[in-house]
């Protein structure tokens, strides 16, 4: 035996509320890895409603790596809510058209209303209850985020942020084993080699798991 399939819906056949959320996503623009699961009070299925402000006009995609845990009420705010803030009026006239439109002729409206870019969840990451993820941040790979966390900013891998706006609260390793842990990454690991490695994967000897085959 190799683990889950991750092709699977509900990994836990007993417990629907959580999802390998691959397997649940209809956007195109939300990519997401092998094994990420997602957990909700209600219904799984409601992921794509808490990623909000996610318009194809604007082109922004949301990435998510391998192995993420995503908890309940988790969301992503991508950049159709952001809005112009030099103007004089933040109002985004051109979006309800009946002639305001004509603000945006001859500019590409991707130009027009600021955009940070994709939002991008690393690997092996732990998105805690309720957090909120703003447009164009990036979390680092086995990072973590606390409940209710506010992340305004990009994430440094293996760092364990919290608080409004989210501040590093400490990192899990020293730099050193951090780039150890990149360089191996495991996350992208067939599932027989993982398999073999579980106990190694659970552990915190680098040096024995840098030696696995």
């Amino acid at each position: 035996m190799t683990g889950p399939t991750p092709s699977t819906l509900h990994p836990l056949p007993h417990h629907h509320k959580l999802v390998f959320l691959k397997n649940s996503i209809t956007r195109p623009n939300i990519i997401v890895g092998d094994y990420t699961y997602y957990d909700d009070f209600e219904d799984p299925l409601n992921f794509e409603r808490n990623v909000r402000y996610h318009f194809d006009f604007i082109g922004d995609k949301l990435i998510i790596g391998n192995f993420c845990a995503i908890a309940s009420g988790v969301q992503f705010i991508m950049n159709g809510g952001n809005h112009e803030t030099g103007p004089l009026s933040t109002f985004p006239f051109a979006i309800f058209g009946h002639g305001w439109e004509s603000i945006v002729e001859g500019v590409d409206v991707r130009e027009k209303y600021p955009s940070k870019g994709d939002t991008i969840i690393g690997h092996d990451v732990w998105l805690g209850h309720a957090a909120t993820i703003m447009p164009g941040v990036r979390i680092g790979n086995g990072a973590i985020v606390a409940t209710q966390a506010l992340v305004t900013a990009d994430v440094p891998d293996y760092a364990i942020v919290g608080g409004n706006p989210a501040k590093v609260l400490r990192h899990r390793f020293d730099a050193a084993t951090v780039a150890r842990l990149n360089q191996l990454a495991w996350w992208h690991w067939d599932a027989e080699k993982i398999t073999r490695n579980l106990r190694l994967l659970n552990a915190t000897d680098l040096d024995a798991l840098e030696r696995c085959e």
